[in-house]
């Protein structure tokens, strides 16, 4: 009879969540020469990024539903075929009579892939570990930020050696195959809610909790932070330095090391402190990035990488150790409100970020004929100006958002300090 193989199943659920993370990564950093090779402006880049992160909310959202009735294997092997078809789809977008809506299809379901990941691995993840979950889920979720490294390092350095976006693409093809062997021979266990007996009723039920919506409305905000920023930093900061992607790459870097060493972090500090904390260092980082030039960019990045480090697993670990009986629909929940929210405010930015360009650019200038191929070199020099005003811009008014988690996160704190006082009485 074949057993749980713990340590195997960890580290297919790695891959896979590296095959998520490269996706973003790479995707940040070809996504301003996508606009430039098929004309695609910046509120159409932002409804192609975007299109990931409600794919994401939608997989997420089900995948959370189905995964106690179907098992979260089936639920891998469907993640793993729409990553691969996501991924070749990308890769052959130009192919296509129009170059847009392939972006959006591929990229749809790539979004549909890694939303199906997070469903499966999360309670996968908090089931195998039953006794150390928060800390495992941050060692599970630094290969987000991990593969978030590789990708932008991927891109930095095929673009040096005149290598095409498309064969950095195809780059994510090798471990989405290695993750898709590992889980399809590897026997699973049961999510931790029904090998605890809790009924689907009382899941359900356990949604309802005050404390659970106040969550969903914070992850709303710590995943704009973290990954509207990320997604978006090359194109908001290409025109501020040479090096924009390795910006993204000291902040991913960070968040690597931080979720590595989240064992003592969070036993020193208390989830709630550290979400708190969490929300300063953002809110600092967000700020230096949009007031700043040069070198100080990276110490901006820096700050900004020890800010979002442990804002996403952090928030998975809090709902699974205080509210368990929402089991994996409370996990998946969390995720999926947060990617959604990213999916709507990344395209809303993405009007605001035009709108914001073409208030730099001469009286009555049409933004589209700057976008284009043929746009004279002072149209040009003109636009790249523009940009390098409105990219620090949007950053500025990104920065409100940890504001206001620094305020609800206080309060968490406070309310979790005295809910232990009172258990202790």
């Amino acid at each position: 009879m074949q057993t749980v193989n713990r340590s195997q199943l960890f580290v297919a659920s790695c891959l896979a969540l590296l095959v998520t993370s490269l996706s973003f990564g790479i995707r940040a950093g070809i996504l301003d020469r996508l606009g430039v090779q098929f004309g695609l402006d910046k509120a159409e880049l932002g409804t192609i990024a975007a299109t990931a992160f409600w794919g994401f909310p939608l997989a997420v959202v089900i995948g959370g539903m189905i995964v106690d009735i179907i098992g979260m294997k089936k639920l891998l092997i469907l993640a793993f075929i729409f990553h691969i078809t996501g991924i070749v789809l990308t890769i052959f977008a130009g192919e296509f009579g129009n170059p847009f809506w392939a972006l959006f299809i591929s990229t749809l379901c790539i979004g549909i892939a890694n939303g199906t990941v997070e469903a499966a691995c999360n309670p996968l993840v908090a089931t195998l570990y039953p006794n150390n979950k928060t800390t495992k889920l941050n060692h599970f979720h630094l290969w987000f930020p991990g593969g978030i490294v590789i990708g932008t390092l991927i891109v930095y350095f095929f673009d040096k050696a005149a290598i095409g976006w498309q064969l950095q693409v195809a780059m994510m093809i090798i471990p989405a195959i290695i993750y898709g062997f590992l889980f399809a021979k590897q026997k699973f266990p049961v999510t931790e809610r029904v090998a605890s007996g809790i009924s689907t009723g009382e899941m359900y039920r356990s949604l309802l909790n005050p404390l659970f919506f106040f969550l969903i409305i914070c992850m709303f905000g710590t995943a704009i932070t973290e990954l509207f920023t990320g997604q978006w930093i090359q194109v908001l900061l290409n025109n501020v330095s040479q090096n924009s992607i390795l910006i993204l790459t000291v902040t991913t870097g960070v968040m690597v090391v931080g979720r590595g060493f989240a064992g003592p972090v969070v036993h020193r500090l208390s989830p709630a402190g550290v979400l708190l904390g969490s929300a300063i260092f953002s809110a600092m980082g967000l700020y230096l990035l949009g007031h700043t030039t040069g070198n100080m960019l990276f110490i901006g990045a820096l700050v900004f990488g020890i800010g979002v480090c442990y804002f996403w697993p952090t928030m998975l670990g809090f709902v699974s150790e205080n509210l368990p009986k929402t089991g994996a629909v409370g996990i998946n929940l969390m995720g999926g409100a947060g990617m959604f929210a990213v999916s709507l405010y990344m395209m809303f930015m993405g009007g605001v970020y035009d709108d914001k360009i073409i208030t730099h650019l001469p009286a009555g200038a049409n933004l589209k004929m700057y976008n284009a191929a043929e746009a004279t070199v002072e149209m040009k020099t003109a636009l790249a100006e523009a940009n390098k005003a409105a990219g620090p811009e949007i950053i500025n008014t990104t920065m409100i958002i940890p504001l206001v988690l620094i305020v609800a996160f206080a309060g968490l704190f406070i309310y979790m300090r005295n809910r232990k006082e009172e258990k202790n009485v």
